[in-house]
């Protein structure tokens, strides 16, 4: 089953259930291992990239994992002006020399990636990209991507309301 069979008539949505994010994850680590790129440190970009993550530094057998805030979607299709990088901020002491694969479920307009990329970029010795979409209009081309979409993506962490 496609994931926009998953959704019946919604075709207007990419649907990513937990079983699919399973095998896209597994497939994404695929793409980063079968390309030789062997990180040293794996940095979510939370919240999105935090499942993500978590699936592609165990598929990998990368255990030095990290987290990054950035702050940009504050709805559905609802954005700040910019992406804000929200403390705490991870000591560019602790990326220094590392060859680091930067997580994020989606680049869609990729101004949260491009934040990440250049914070990292002037203290790794390399940084690549990894996410589960990519849209076209992303100004971040990621090395490693699962799917490419134009529709919105919901994702199973994503579509139901907080419980509190």
């Amino acid at each position: 089953m496609t994931s926009s069979e998953a959704v019946g008539a919604d075709v207007s949505r990419e649907v990513l259930t937990w079983d699919l994010f399973g095998t896209a994850s597994r497939e994404l680590a695929t793409l980063v291992a079968d390309d030789g790129y062997r990180p040293d440190l794996v940095l979510a970009i939370a919240r999105g990239g935090l499942l993500p993550v978590g699936a592609l530094a165990y598929a990998l057998d990368v255990k030095n994992v990290a987290t990054i805030n950035v702050e940009f979607y504050t709805g559905v299709d609802e954005r700040l002006a910019v992406p804000v990088m929200l403390p705490p901020v991870p000591e560019v002491v602790d990326l220094a020399g590392s060859r680091v694969l930067i997580v994020d479920d989606v680049a869609d307009t990729g101004r949260t990636l491009e934040v990440v990329y250049d914070f990292c970029a002037a203290h790794v010795a390399e940084a690549r990209t990894a996410v589960l979409y990519e849209k076209p209009h992303s100004v971040v081309h990621c090395e490693y991507v699962w799917r490419r979409t134009d529709r919105w993506i919901n994702f199973p962490w994503s579509t139901q309301p907080p419980v509190v």
